[in-house]
């Protein structure tokens, strides 16, 4: 029932895991963290135990529901311009799946009854990979996304912790073989070996999570990525196999897909606002796309 609801609903895939500690990731959590890959983000040093442990976020929880949401573009900016992370094209996802997450939820207790949970996406601390991955919706890659065969990786994780048991999914394996086309592509040599990625040296924590100047070791480096960055899921194999999705909301304003580069270079107050007035472009903030498109052209 849950999962027919969630595909009823608009998601993609849902798979379901035991909440319970982390043991494999804690150690790979630590070391990334005690090697500052996370950069200036400080948050990521916050709520350890919770990362790890759903039962110490959500009391008495016992089940996790992750959840994917498709978000690849049918259209694509044009070629002479600055560039997007495909998934900031639309409506910003947190509003979208909140929304979905929250009727799921109404779902489950109007035909179970009294249960308790919280949604959860890319709002807490919760590492969604490991769960989707444990849930059985895909396996962790190289450039550390989440892959799946049929889908590839241009889809958002959410999740939905319960305290309800369930029947749990298990994991599946790993098919990046032998490829290595993420970690040759890197144009800043962020995926430091395979399925380890340096946050503090990935472009999208230049465009989006670094509030200060840009260093100078990084110029040239871009590829003309203003806001994040999809090369390591562009060159992927598997994702030859993503499809648009049908989710309206995700759809770009139109003059996103229409500007060149000289129109991004003279953008205004009051046309970026026009454009990402709910995107989650504005947490860069117009100074922030300024910087980024100065530091790009320089």
């Amino acid at each position: 029932m849950i999962k027919a609801e969630a595909i009823r609903l608009g998601f993609m895939s849902c798979g379901i895991s035991k909440a319970e500690f982390l043991e494999k990731e804690a150690p790979r959590l630590e070391s990334w963290l005690q090697a500052g890959m996370h950069g200036e983000m400080r948050y990521m040093e916050n709520h350890f135990d919770k990362r790890l442990d759903p039962t110490k976020l959500v009391e008495g929880s016992k089940s996790v529901i992750s959840l994917l949401l498709n978000y690849y573009p049918e259209e694509k900016q044009r070629e002479d311009s600055y560039k997007i992370s495909k998934y900031a094209y639309g409506t910003d996802y947190h509003f979208v799946i909140k929304d979905k997450l929250k009727d799921l939820l109404q779902r489950i207790q109007d035909e179970i009854g009294e249960v308790h949970g919280r949604a959860f996406v890319d709002s807490a601390p919760v590492l969604d990979k490991a769960w989707a991955a444990k849930s059985g919706l895909g396996w962790i890659g190289k450039n550390s996304n989440l892959l799946t065969r049929q889908v590839g990786s241009f889809y958002f994780i959410a999740e939905l912790i319960v305290d309800l048991e369930l029947d749990y999914d298990t994991p599946v394996t790993d098919h990046c073989g032998s490829c290595t086309a993420c970690i040759d592509a890197c144009p800043t040599q962020a995926i430091v070996e395979p399925y380890k990625v340096d946050g503090s040296k990935c472009i999208s924590y230049f465009t989006i999570e670094l509030k200060e100047e840009l260093p100078l070791h990084v110029q040239g480096k871009f590829d003309d990525w203003m806001f994040g960055c999809d090369i390591c899921q562009d060159v992927c194999p598997w994702n030859k196999f993503s499809k648009s999705h049908k989710e309206p909301l995700f759809d770009p304003h139109p003059e996103l897909l229409e500007m060149n580069k000289k129109e991004w270079e003279e953008i205004t107050h009051e046309t970026f606002n026009e454009i990402f007035k709910k995107s989650a472009v504005k947490r860069t903030k117009f100074e922030g796309l300024k910087r980024n498109v100065i530091f790009i052209k320089r």
